[in-house]
């Protein structure tokens, strides 16, 4: 498949075009964010944890990806995001496929999944091999749930190594990746999320880098901690393929949490004319199933307006 057929056809579900990540985004029309939830924001409550079997929080009936389609479904959110941790172990196509087919029948799109990977292995080290191998078992599984996007890390630095080392491992890992992502339409977006990437720079540089269709930002809003999150934020919202909201950042150097400023957030995903899924990933202390429902009731007219 050449590059105009799969930025044509195989994006076209997202709502965006997509272009080489060797520069931003272009995107044409006018910036829109659809509404989708995080099965993250229920870690607590399922009976999975990567491939174990965990006790699940007291308090409420566990959840598993059903229940949770669900709940997206009876909140009025459009995009269910299930999160790859909480499926259980030795996972098959057959169950995929019901969970797939459920989602339609209750009109939830799958939004994507998000795995927890590390690419910043020295080459040859079987940790990477096993990093690599099993991002594209995901990429495989989100081909069959018709999940158009996987939230993938970058990992930290390796003891004995650099960061220019550690940061060039990340780029083949990734650029590995994006090829065989690319044969699925599978978006890999790569999460603000510490180690090498815990500054706006490194990550741009890495995207710009692997210079795949496939390749691209995902945005979490809570996750820089430095002097100027906000402009952070900026810098990297050019080249989202996927945006998770966090209620809370942190500031580099503050002791406490502040609450997220939601509007000054969706205007900087406006002003890079962002359009795709704009999915709540609650982590705050408030019980979930008291906070997520009030908290989807007051973005969808933030969401809506302008």
């Amino acid at each position: 498949m050449n590059r105009r057929t799969f930025l044509t056809t195989g994006f076209a579900a997202l709502g965006a075009s997509a272009s080489p990540a060797i520069g931003p985004i272009p995107r044409t029309g006018k910036p829109f964010l659809k509404l989708g939830l995080a099965a993250y924001s229920f870690r607590e409550f399922f009976p999975y944890m990567r491939d174990k079997v965990v006790k699940p929080r007291a308090g409420h009936e566990p959840m598993d990806m059903f229940k949770f389609i669900d709940f997206c479904a009876d909140n009025g959110c459009e995009g269910a995001e299930l999160t790859a941790y909480f499926f259980p172990p030795n996972l098959t196509d057959d169950h995929l496929i019901k969970v797939r087919n459920h989602a339609k029948k209750r009109g939830i799109a799958i939004s994507g999944t998000a795995i927890g990977n590390i690419w910043t292995h020295p080459k040859g080290a079987p940790e990477r091999n096993k990093e690599i191998a099993s991002t594209k078992q995901w990429v495989e599984y989100a081909a069959v749930m018709g999940a158009p996007h996987i939230r993938v890390f970058s990992g930290a630095v390796p003891k004995g190594i650099s960061l220019e080392e550690a940061t060039a491992n990340c780029i083949e890992a990734y650029r590995e990746c994006a090829a065989y992502a690319e044969k699925k339409s599978i978006l890999l977006g790569m999460e603000n999320h510490g180690g090498i990437v815990a500054e706006a720079d490194n990550l741009i540089k890495i995207v710009r880098a692997v210079d795949s269709p496939a390749a691209g930002v995902n945005f979490d809003s809570g996750n820089y901690h430095t002097d100027d999150p906000y402009g952070d934020l900026a810098k990297i919202a050019p080249y989202a393929v996927n945006v998770q909201l966090k209620m809370e950042i942190k500031r580099k150097g503050a002791k406490e949490n502040e609450p997220s400023d939601i509007p000054r957030v969706i205007k900087i995903l406006r002003d890079a004319n962002y359009q795709g899924w704009f999915t709540l990933e609650y982590e705050a202390k408030e019980d979930p199933f008291v906070a997520v429902p009030r908290i989807l009731k007051e973005l969808k007219p933030l969401l809506a307006a302008g």
